[in-house]
């Protein structure tokens, strides 16, 4: 393996000008295909007509060329990577470069026998999602009757092969009043880390977002809740709350900065700063056709955001944006129709109404259009309107 190119310039970026460093997080996304079909998910809507998935091969040349250049953890998900046969093909090359590796997973097609297989393959880390602590609204929201029960049994699986138990909930208006149960469910279950994340609206999450984002009232509570049981459970449970940034006066600091340490390789190989950036319109290179660090370090894609040249006010003027480098660049597209615009997060933004109004509807819990799942008739259906 040559040693990594640990960096190179950026040519005319302004104050925020540095030295490109390399890609430290590579996410491998394996397939949008999916059994469940989660209202939330960040997949984009179109994911149906996305085809032509990577082979297997292609996939190891994807993680040699991640791990040349400097990619420390890897992230497989998806869709459910799992459906993927190869995927302890592929977990264990990770294991041969030297990656630390993460699957990302449902738990829908993992059985004791695939534990054991990712386990010798040298896979190091599982999260596995729930959709709720109560069965029913669990399957519902997951769009199947089985899940659940299966979810149960493969964390029970997952703890036995000696993996840490990292268990992942989305939080939104339907579930985050079940907060305690939940939590008490991860105790049952021996979970080690928690994630109680609240949904992002990307993909199918911003198309249900006035069906899905809970009120203030419900958020703080939530947070109440998970603040007690961190100090109850402090040596025994770590709990990340993600709250949404909507209910924020400043935007986060998204993926670190664009394309500053995520790299991200959809399905059918097209390369990403981060997973929702493909609904930019923006030419993105496909690792077919193109080096990784190619595309890395020379695309117009990916350096289109770094630095602040491109800033327009109040970002360039800021003196936060190199905490929060204007935000991100794909809610700003969703909600004000150009990336080059300050995420409308920010009370700065001549756009924040557009959030304040998102808010307020959330408060308003029952003038909301029913939830659409995500499934391959719908995205067609979203794709043709």
């Amino acid at each position: 393996m040559s040693s990594p190119i640990l960096s190179s310039p950026i040519k005319s970026r302004g104050s925020l000008a540095k030295r490109i460093g390399p890609p430290l997080w590579l996410l491998a996304e394996l397939t949008y295909r999916c059994p469940l079909q989660c209202p939330y998910c960040s997949n984009p809507l179109e994911f149906a007509n996305i085809k032509d998935e990577l082979t297997t091969e292609q996939w190891l040349h994807v993680l040699r060329q991640g791990r040349a250049l400097g990619a420390a953890q890897l992230g497989f998900s998806g869709g459910e990577p799992l459906l993927r046969q190869d995927l302890e093909d592929l977990a264990a090359e990770a294991r041969s470069l030297g990656y630390y590796s993460n699957l990302i997973t449902s738990g829908m097609g993992l059985s004791r026998e695939r534990v054991a297989a990712l386990k010798t393959a040298g896979l190091d880390h599982i999260q596995l999602s729930f959709q709720d602590s109560d069965k029913e609204l669990n399957d519902q929201i997951a769009g199947s009757h089985k899940a659940f029960d299966k979810k149960l049994e493969m964390a029970q699986v997952v703890k036995e092969y000696d993996y840490p138990m990292v268990i992942n909930f989305v939080l939104h208006r339907h579930n985050i009043d079940h907060i305690e149960s939940i939590l008490n469910l991860c105790v049952a279950i021996g979970a080690d880390y928690v994630e109680l994340a609240n949904v992002q609206y990307y993909g199918w999450g911003l198309h249900n977002r006035d069906n899905l984002m809970p009120s203030a009232e419900q958020l703080r509570h939530a947070e109440e809740v998970t603040q007690r049981f961190r100090k109850q459970y402090q040596n025994k449970m770590q709990l990340i709350f993600v709250v949404p940034d909507y209910y924020e006066t400043r935007p986060k600091g998204c993926m670190n900065g664009w394309g500053s340490l995520f790299l991200t390789v959809a399905p059918d190989g097209l390369a990403l700063p981060c997973h929702s950036a493909r609904d930019l319109p923006i030419s993105f290179p496909s690792v077919k056709s193109t080096p990784l660090k190619d595309i890395w370090y020379g695309s117009d894609g990916f350096n289109k955001y770094r630095g602040d040249d491109w800033m327009a006010e109040p970002c360039r003027s800021c003196p936060e944006k190199g905490d929060d480098f204007g935000g991100c660049r794909c809610q700003a597209y969703h909600l004000t129709g150009s990336a080059e615009n300050a995420d409308p997060v920010c009370d700065k933004s001549s756009h924040h109404h557009l959030i304040q109004a998102a808010v307020a509807q959330a408060q308003r819990s029952n003038d909301v259009r029913p939830l659409l799942f995500r499934n391959a008739k719908n995205s067609r259906q979203l794709a043709e309107s």
